[in-house]
């Protein structure tokens, strides 16, 4: 089947009998190349980034030790004393309760 959208290379070949036409179908090339590409130079972009901050000694400046001047102490706030709680009731003892004894054995 030709593409609709090129017109194909055509032989005639004209003998005194017969007409024979020939369609000769271009070479198809391959497609995707252009993905590939753009993948292949993402990953070569990220790598030269990476070996930026790597060969720059991380593109980032710290200071010197001995300009750093920390004050550690701290004031610690104190707790209020907790009030005292007043001492249990006295309650009368208690006399565990009694049960009534079993009545008469049920009947079968």
């Amino acid at each position: 089947m030709t593409d609709p959208n090129m017109p194909p290379e055509r032989v005639v070949v004209v003998d005194p009998p017969r007409q024979t036409t020939v369609n000769v179908q271009p070479e198809r090339r391959g497609g995707g190349g252009g993905a590939m590409a753009f993948i292949v130079g993402g990953l070569l972009v990220v790598v030269a980034v990476i070996a930026f901050f790597v060969w720059n000694g991380g593109g980032i400046a710290t200071p010197d030790a001995a300009d750093t001047n920390v004050d550690v102490d701290v004031n610690l706030p104190t707790l209020p004393e907790a009030p005292k709680l007043p001492d249990a009731p006295t309650l009368p003892p208690i006399e565990p309760p009694t049960l009534p004894s079993p009545g008469p054995a049920p009947s079968n």
